[in-house]
């Protein structure tokens, strides 16, 4: 039989029970605070980020039809993979007419070389003829001057009856014989010189002509260059692995320069584009390592490091950058990307990481 001591002694019993659970999930929730927030005081975080990827857009380097398309949509691919072929019929002519072109200015520097060294042969040919007239001349001036000496003695010897006329005649026709020689030979140098010169004149232009020749040769030569890489880009291939994604045209579709052909998705070289706060950018830098969980894969956490800030907030590079001094002015605070390398994800999952899903991103800046 209870007494009424014990039954007072009862509820004190369950009251100082209460009291201890309280106080024991109390204790539990503030030593979970104090660890959450020392955790927490050791990094910066967002969920305001991204996977990010090098997109190429794929373009049409020449002008032409559609031959064949060797791909399927969202097909993987590998770097140098053949995408596109494009008919190469007139990329073909084009250059079997370069290298017509091309031979034909290397045997037109071949004759111009030809032309000139036989030219130069005749210009050399010439200084010697000129220098013989030259001599001749001079000869033909000496026995001028001697038959002119002895015209004048025998001249004064007939006059003083020492000399017959037989004899005054012969002096006088050897005399205008040297004298016509001379002025023939004096008419052979001007000519031989003039045409020595001409020849020599015409030698110079020979050897312009080759240096015509021999740029043309370069010219032709580049064009054949521009045929063949022309002929070349008639093959569109991949420029990395990943995924081949946005076909934008059909066989037998007449293409021109420049017209997207396809995307080619990069997703062996992922990064995260993360946007922090700028009351957060004090304790981040590169370096620092992450923890990235996206939002698609729970399972699946990665590793990284920041690499660097882009250097401007976020609104300075949309289409329309607000402008602060127009009056309308509410203070919101901005986000800054940082891109992290991812350094560590699984390989056997890279097929379905896309860029553009979203991911928490915590930074460890301790």
């Amino acid at each position: 039989m209870k007494t009424k001591d014990t039954e007072k002694e009862v509820p004190k019993k369950n009251k100082s029970k209460r009291i201890a659970i309280i106080a024991g999930v109390l204790s539990v929730v503030l030593i979970a605070s104090i660890l959450y927030w020392i955790k927490a005081a050791g990094f910066e975080s967002t969920d305001n980020a991204q996977l990010d990827a090098d997109i190429v857009p794929i373009r049409a380097s020449v002008t032409g039809y559609v031959k064949t398309i060797h791909f399927k949509d969202n097909e993987h691919v590998k770097k140098g993979q053949v995408l596109i072929t494009i008919d190469d019929t007139d990329l073909k002519t084009r250059t079997a007419q370069a290298e017509a072109a091309l031979e034909n200015a290397k045997a037109n520097l071949l004759s111009v070389k030809n032309n000139a060294a036989a030219t130069s042969q005749n210009a050399d040919a010439a200084v010697l003829s000129s220098e013989a007239s030259s001599q001749t001349s001079n000869s033909a001036k000496a026995r001028l001057k001697k038959a002119e000496d002895d015209f004048n003695r025998m001249e004064k010897m007939f006059k003083a009856k020492a000399a017959t006329l037989v004899q005054y005649e012969a002096a006088k026709a050897e005399f205008d014989m040297a004298s016509a020689q001379y002025t023939g030979s004096v008419n052979q140098y001007k000519s031989s010189a003039a045409q020595s010169q001409g020849i020599h004149s015409q030698a110079e232009a020979q050897q312009a002509l080759i240096t015509l020749s021999q740029a043309l040769v370069k010219q032709r030569e580049a064009e054949l260059i521009l045929a063949q890489t022309q002929l070349g880009y008639a093959s569109v291939t991949a420029p990395s692995d990943g995924i081949v994604a946005k076909r934008g045209v059909d066989e037998g579709q007449y293409i021109t320069i420049g017209q997207p052909l396809c995307s080619v998705i990069d997703n062996e070289h992922l990064w995260i584009t993360a946007n922090f706060k700028e009351t957060q950018l004090k304790k981040l830098k590169p370096g620092q390592e992450a923890e990235i969980k996206l939002d698609a894969y729970p399972d699946i956490h990665l590793k990284g490091v920041v690499e660097s800030f882009v250097g401007a907030t976020g609104a300075k590079f949309s289409l329309l950058p607000p402008d602060n001094a127009t009056g309308n002015f509410i203070k919101v605070t901005q986000r800054v990307p940082l891109r992290i390398n991812i350094t560590d994800y699984p390989k056997d999952k890279i097929d379905i990481l896309f860029p553009g899903l979203s991911a928490f991103v915590e930074v460890s800046v301790k």
